[in-house]
């Protein structure tokens, strides 16, 4: 089974430097051991899912410019999160606020061609299908 993810899960991007913190908002009033639990819907850039460090992707236009720029090689940029679909599948027999519950193993997909995963979920006891 599958652990809830809630609010100060670790994340990482398959193109990010670094690890980064997933921010839950307490609007869906379900808890998960303390903080609030997650949805599929906690997708939003800047508000959610926070930068990765640095962006490393051909894709991210400012990647692409600098590394332009840098006569082919690559250079990576600072990170902007362009997640602007939800995360797929989540727990769709465990309903927060009417959408599926996040689990672990979720993926959530940038724009700029990275897969974001979830490194720890932040609970510990809490398991979902």
């Amino acid at each position: 089974m599958a652990s809830q993810v809630k609010m100060g899960a670790l994340l990482q991007c398959t193109f990010g430097a670094a690890p980064s913190s997933l921010v839950v908002l307490p609007i869906n009033r379900v808890m998960a051991e303390g903080p609030p639990a997650a949805n599929i819907m906690d997708h939003m850039p800047m508000v959610n899912i926070m930068p990765f460090g640095v962006c490393s992707s051909p894709a991210n236009p400012m990647v692409a410019a600098a590394t332009a720029a840098a006569l082919g090689v690559l250079t990576p940029m600072p990170c902007i999160p362009m997640t602007m679909a939800p995360w797929v599948p989540g727990a769709p027999t465990v309903l927060i606020a009417n959408m599926p519950a996040l689990n672990n193993t979720s993926k959530c997909m940038c724009n700029w061609a990275g897969v974001v995963s979830v490194n720890f979920p932040g609970t510990v006891k809490t398991m979902i299908p």
